[in-house]
């Protein structure tokens, strides 16, 4: 049992995460409880906390408004897109550098590092100029593509620490009962790799899924291939921008992310070698 001087001690601590957390998530509720507020009480004088009336009527308006759809199957297929090809380059990646010998490992590594320190921001015109010069701007592969690179780095620096921690023992008993490297690599590493998979997964989607910058700059004619980052930004009216739509949009597009992290969250922090050596 704990102390009551240990119990003391740890109020201003729990007292400051308390504080942090409200301070975090106090501009999601807004946002939240904005959409379900009718439109006479999103910029009333003496602002509410809770509602105390509650409309779908914003959802229903950015449900129906144009291009939603079409914007949402767009960035379903570049974050997939950028997800999936991260995770198979930065495997193969990781698997030299943490399994295999090789002169200009650590170079190699030390360019990761360096590739991920680099800010997105600070690529965005030479970007847009190889895509203008190699016709690749307004097309959606062009934006996987851009993900892709941007997530990778770190997909490669999160999985090598991962594969470094599994014995390789592990994987050369399975080629003394006949796997081959790749084979003992499928079964016995990449099982235990999961949580590392995951919680690069969810980096990436998160990454991908809310990237405004380069789905604004690189598609610029054709508006349907555009994003939904980019489509938040079209709510717009008479009296300038309509906040109730908005907020409803905003938090219609917030949710696949959160699914997304519930479902993962428990495998990301649970122990990824737990069980790998049995008696």
């Amino acid at each position: 049992m704990t102390s009551p001087r240990f119990r003391i001690r740890r109020i201003p601590l729990n007292a400051a995460a308390v504080v942090t957390v409200v301070v975090c998530l106090f501009p999601v509720y807004w946002m939240i409880s904005t959409a379900f507020k009718p439109s006479r009480d999103i910029q009333s004088a003496e602002p509410r906390l809770v509602p105390h009336a509650w409309t779908l009527d914003h959802f229903r308006r950015a449900v129906q408004a144009d291009g939603f759809g079409l914007f949402w199957r767009n960035s379903v297929l570049v974050t997939l897109g950028a997800v999936l090809l991260s995770l198979l380059v930065a495997l193969g990646a990781s698997f030299a550098v943490a399994r295999l010998r090789w002169k200009g490992r650590r170079q190699f590594m030390l360019l990761v590092f360096v590739a991920q320190m680099a800010p997105w921001e600070s690529l965005v015109i030479p970007i847009y100029i190889i895509s203008r010069d190699t016709d690749m701007l307004d097309r959606l592969p062009t934006l996987t593509l851009v993900y892709f690179m941007i997530t990778l780095p770190f997909t490669i620096v999160v999985l090598r620490g991962f594969l470094a921690t599994i014995p390789p023992e592990l994987e050369e008993a399975a080629q003394v009962d006949g796997c081959t490297r790749t084979g003992a690599f499928v079964r016995v590493a990449l099982p235990l790799l999961a949580p590392g998979l995951m919680a690069t997964s969810l980096f990436g989607f998160i990454t991908a899924w809310n990237e405004f910058a380069y789905a604004n700059f690189l598609i610029i004619k054709q508006q349907d291939n555009r994003t939904l980052p980019v489509w938040l930004s079209s709510f717009q009216n008479t009296f300038g921008t309509d906040w109730a739509a908005t907020m409803a949009a905003s938090t219609l597009f917030a949710l696949p992310a959160l699914v997304i992290f519930l479902l993962l969250q428990r495998h990301v922090t649970s122990g990824f070698a737990a069980g790998a050596v049995k008696g």
